[in-house]
C-alpha cells in the first residue's frame, strides 16, 4: 500500500515548472492569486499542512507558531532569509525549518553593482529626461557622475554575496574593503583584493562607497545608524541589497536631504510592504522593488531546493538546507 502523501501548503505562487513538481511528488495547495496571505489565512494553513512553503512576506512569529497544528513538521522556506520566521520557536514545537542558500548570490551582487552604477551614473536622472522628451541634445556640463575605478568600496558583510560584489568590484577597478563579524582566512582575501577593518567605524569615513550585504539580526539592526551615518564621507553613497533594517532609514533621509551623503540605492526597506515616501522624493536615490534575487533562473533553483528539502524530509531524513537557531 503506497505511504500517504504529505500534505504542502504554498503561500505564494511559484513558477509553473517548479509548482508543477509539488503536484507530482505532494498533495499541493497552491493559491489561487499571488497574493500575501492574511494572518489568519496563513495560521489555517498552518494548522492543515504538514510542511508549509512560505516566502519574505509570510511573518512566522511565536504567536503565530503557538497556532500551529499538530501536523506540521517542516516549514520549507522559498528563500534564504529566514527573519520572518521564528526559527528558535519553531525548533522548540519540534517544527523544522529549510531555506535555500547560495541560489540568488550571483544574482544579488549583479543588482548590486547595478545600483552602484545607476547611483553614481545617474541614470534614473538621464532615462527620466529621455522619457518625458526633454533631452535637447548632449552638454559637456550635464549630468555628471562619478567615475567608479579607483573607487574605496566598503563591504558590510563578506558572505556568499559580499565576496561575490568583491569580485564583480574588482573588474571596474574598484579597491575592495570590508567589516565581517569574522575575519576571512588570508588565501580569500588575497583572492578577492579585499582588505579587513576590524572597526566599522573606522572603515566608514574612509569609504566611496558603502555596500550593505550583511543578514538582518538583533546585532545587525540599524547597523547604519545616524551616527555612523554621520561618519560617511560627503561625496559617498550607500547600497542596500540586502535587509532594510540594517539601516536606519529616518536618518538616512534626514543625511540624503542635507546633502552629507551623496546618494543611495535601495532594494530593500525597512517596512517590507512599503516604502518610506520621503526617499521618494529625493533625486539622490535610486529605489527598486526588490528585485535583487529577481531572475527566473534564480527563482526556479530556489524551487528545486525548496523540493530537495521536503523530499529528503519526506524520505525520513535531515532537510538538506536545514537552518537551526546556532546559524543565526
Amino acid at each position: 500500500m503506497p505511504a500517504e502523501r504529505l500534505s504542502v501548503v504554498v503561500t505564494r505562487r511559484l513558477p509553473e515548472v517548479v509548482e508543477a513538481r509539488l503536484k507530482e511528488l505532494f498533495d499541493v495547495e497552491l493559491p489561487e492569486t499571488d497574493t500575501p496571505m492574511s494572518h489568519e489565512d496563513l495560521v489555517a494553513a498552518m494548522q492543515r499542512a504538514d510542511v508549509l512553503v512560505p516566502t519574505i512576506t509570510d511573518r512566522i512569529d511565536a504567536g503565530v507558531l503557538a497556532r500551529a497544528g499538530e501536523r506540521l513538521r517542516l516549514i520549507a522556506n522559498y528563500g534564504a532569509g529566514v527573519d520572518h520566521i521564528d526559527v528558535h520557536t519553531a525548533r522548540q514545537r519540534g517544527i523544522l525549518v529549510s531555506n535555500t542558500p547560495g541560489v540568488v548570490t550571483e544574482d544579488t551582487a549583479d543588482m548590486t553593482m547595478a545600483l552602484l552604477l545607476a547611483v553614481t551614473r545617474r541614470i534614473p536622472e538621464g532615462l527620466a529626461i529621455m522619457q518625458a522628451g526633454n533631452w535637447s541634445g548632449w552638454s559637456p556640463s550635464a549630468l555628471l557622475g562619478g567615475r567608479v575605478g579607483g573607487r574605496r568600496l566598503g563591504i558590510i558583510g563578506m558572505g556568499r554575496i559580499g565576496q561575490a560584489v568583491a569580485r564583480r568590484a574588482n573588474a571596474f577597478g574598484m579597491q575592495v574593503h570590508y567589516h565581517n563579524r569574522r575575519r576571512l582566512r588570508p588565501e580569500i582575501e588575497q583572492d578577492l583584493g579585499a582588505t579587513y577593518w576590524a572597526d566599522l567605524d573606522d572603515m566608514v569615513p574612509r569609504m566611496d562607497v558603502i555596500s550593505i550585504n550583511c543578514p538582518h539580526t538583533p546585532e545587525t539592526f540599524h547597523l547604519m545608524d545616524a551616527r555612523r551615518l554621520r561618519m560617511m564621507k560627503e561625496d559617498a553613497v550607500i547600497v542596500n541589497t540586502s535587509r532594510g533594517e540594517v539601516i536606519d532609514e529616518n536618518a538616512l533621509v534626514r543625511q540624503l536631504r542635507a546633502g552629507t551623503i551623496a546618494g543611495a540605492g535601495l532594494d530593500v526597506f525597512q517596512g517590507r510592504s512599503g516604502v518610506n515616501d520621503e526617499l521618494r522624493t529625493l533625486p539622490n536615490v535610486v529605489l527598486l522593488p526588490h528585485m535583487g534575487s529577481a531572475t527566473v533562473e534564480g527563482r526556479i533553483e530556489m524551487g528545486e531546493k525548496v523540493l530537495l528539502n521536503i523530499k529528503t524530509f519526506a524520505d525520513g531524513h535531515r532537510p538538506p538546507d536545514q537552518v537551526v537557531p546556532s546559524m543565526l
